[in-house]
């Protein structure tokens, strides 16, 4: 399985270092970067465009709001994915989420489960996605070097 490369966007210490943690121990998940805040989140994501393949982001956080993460992840690449963890995963929240472009909305005290097999599912996927890259690639290769 492929590492998903992953940012958190979290200002709770403790959830942080326990969700680095499990993350590593349960899917195949490499956090490279995280912060507390939506201007430093969204620097960074902007910063590393096309270098990582998921972002965790809290809904409140130390300054602004996972929302406006969310929303500046809107072009994004294909294979990237955003998901919004929080503890007030209401409907309301869910239908904004969406509408900002969240691929998945995980409540922090209900839904860890379905989070680590979320992560585990996009991990497969990459190592999926790499398999079918390189079988075009093969036979892109073979159609050159074929004899006409």
């Amino acid at each position: 399985m492929k590492t998903l490369i992953t940012y958190l966007a979290e200002d709770n210490a403790t959830i942080l270092e326990n969700l680095i943690e499990s993350l590593r121990e349960i899917a195949d998940v490499k956090v490279t970067a995280h912060s507390a805040t939506q201007a430093e989140s969204t620097r960074w994501l902007d910063m590393h465009d096309g270098k990582w393949h998921l972002a965790i982001v809290d809904l409140f956080l130390k300054e602004g709001s996972g929302l406006g993460i969310l929303a500046g992840c809107r072009n994004r690449e294909w294979y990237q994915k955003v998901v919004l963890l929080t503890n007030y995963a209401t409907p309301e929240i869910r239908r904004r989420a969406a509408e900002l472009g969240a691929d998945a909305v995980f409540d922090k005290s209900t839904e860890l489960d379905s989070l680590f097999a979320y992560c585990r599912e996009q991990a497969a996927n990459l190592k999926k996605d790499d398999v079918q890259q390189a079988g075009s690639e093969a036979i892109e290769r073979s159609r050159s070097v074929a004899p006409k």
